[in-house]
C-alpha cells in the first residue's frame, strides 16, 4: 500500500476514535455511490452527519480541509443524497471536515461540524 494510502487510513482511524470518544455512533465507513465516496456516516443527537476525513503529513501545502473544494462538496453532497434516500431516512442531516495531522510532532486533530452546506 502506498504511503500517502497508509496515512490516510490511519487518519480515518483517529477520525472515528474521536467520533466515538465523543459519542457519536459510527453508522458507516467508506460508503460508496458509484465513484464517490463518504469517509465516515454517523449519527449523533438526531443528526445524520456525513464526515470527509482530510489526513496530512504536515500543513506545508495549506490546511487539509481546504482540499474539499467545491467539486468534491457536490460528488459528497450527490452521495449523500443517495444514502439517505436508501435508508429512507426523514432526519437533519450536515455535512463535517476532520482533519488531521500525523507527524514526528505528534497526531492534532480538528472536527469542524457544518463545514458546507448542500
Amino acid at each position: 500500500m502506498a504511503e500517502h494510502n497508509t496515512l490516510g487510513e490511519k487518519g480515518e482511524e483517529l477520525a472515528c476514535a474521536y467520533l466515538a470518544e465523543k459519542k457519536y455512533k459510527i453508522l458507516e465507513r467508506k460508503w460508496r455511490y458509484k465513484h464517490k465516496e463518504i469517509d465516515i456516516i454517523a449519527f449523533y443527537e438526531g443528526v445524520i452527519i456525513f464526515v470527509e476525513v482530510k489526513t496530512r503529513s504536515s500543513d506545508y501545502w495549506g490546511n487539509p480541509e481546504e482540499a474539499v473544494n467545491n467539486k468534491k462538496q457536490r460528488f459528497l453532497i450527490e452521495a449523500a443524497e443517495k444514502y439517505i434516500y436508501e435508508k429512507d431516512y426523514d432526519m437533519e442531516s450536515r455535512f463535517d471536515i476532520i482533519t488531521v495531522i500525523i507527524n514526528e510532532q505528534g497526531t492534532q486533530v480538528e472536527h469542524i461540524e457544518e463545514a458546507f452546506y448542500p
